[in-house]
């Protein structure tokens, strides 16, 4: 009975805080915002397929670099590709990409730093160098070199921003680590037979994933910028694909028709300052340090 009761109380607490939560973060206009933003680009890349006027890949050289006018509303670039169904479908490769690298780089970053934290000793120092080594160069310089090394594709573009994405979650997570697994409670729940990785992931990482939560938060807008950068310089998505930072590389070559640059860029823009506000919002929700008083 007891127990009921307590799980009863509990499962009630979780759910007041998420309430209370939702409600302190829409009544932040940023984040709103962002959300609002963010939510539509998913709605736009889901039906895609549905509201695009035009085949992404389709050429029409009859119409090649035409303005944007009424039946291109966006205009075309120098194939005669409709630049409004590249930047539709654009939605689809650069947005999961720079979502898909944020998500595994953060796993694999809070499994290093919550071993190296928890375990200590020579596994600390161990992965803390391998940790270091991958900090030592320029975010950007070693995955364009990873990149050059693996070939020019969407795939390995990803492969490369995760190998360079999870340090710094494994650095924040080893020093949290550190600090929540001499609380009372942590002792409290080895004394009763929990030992190794079942405290670490049970009890101490949920305690610290907060931090790591936002910073992922606002990573992702730094993911999908970073991305787009790569197939900027031609070692992401191929020529032909309507991704956002490819469409802007082309475009830049053909300058004076503007909106074969402009639009992608300003999907790019658009959503990493959503996931910026965004992250903002979490930020001061979630970090005692940040909540106003």
């Amino acid at each position: 009975m007891t127990s009921s009761i307590t799980s009863l109380t509990r499962e009630s607490g979780w759910r007041d805080f998420v309430r209370q939560s939702v409600n302190q973060l829409l009544r932040n206009p940023l984040v709103v915002s962002g959300l609002i933003v963010i939510a539509a680009w998913v709605v736009l890349a889901v039906v895609a397929a549905i509201i695009a006027p035009y085949d992404p890949l389709a050429q029409n050289v009859n119409v090649r670099l035409t303005a944007p006018n009424d039946v291109y509303p966006f205009g075309t670039d120098e194939l005669g590709r409709d630049v409004f169904s590249r930047v539709l479908y654009g939605a689809r490769v650069t947005m999961p990409a720079g979502i898909a690298v944020v998500v595994i780089g953060s796993v694999i970053g809070t499994i290093v730093g919550g071993v190296a934290g928890y375990l200590g000793g020579l596994w600390d120092e161990a992965l803390m160098r391998i940790t270091e080594l991958f900090m030592a160069f320029p975010t950007i310089i070693l995955a364009l070199a990873i990149t050059a090394a693996l070939g020019p594709d969407i795939r390995n573009a990803i492969i490369a921003l995760v190998v360079v994405w999870w340090p710094p979650y494994a650095r924040l997570v080893r020093g949290l680590v550190l600090e929540v697994k001499t609380q009372e409670y942590v002792t409290a729940v080895k004394s009763v037979g929990a030992h190794g990785f079942y405290t670490l992931f049970r009890t101490i990482i949920p305690n610290c994933i907060a931090p790591a939560v936002i910073l992922a938060t606002l990573d992702i807008g730094t993911a999908i910028l970073t991305f787009a950068g790569l197939s900027f310089l031609g070692l992401g998505a191929d020529p032909s694909s309507p991704e956002w930072g490819r469409m802007v590389s082309i475009g830049i070559d053909f300058f004076s028709q503007w909106w074969m640059w402009l639009f992608p860029g300003l999907a790019i823009a658009s959503l990493v300052l959503a996931f910026n506000f965004l992250g903002d919002g979490l930020r001061d929700l979630l970090d005692p340090r940040m909540r106003k008083r």
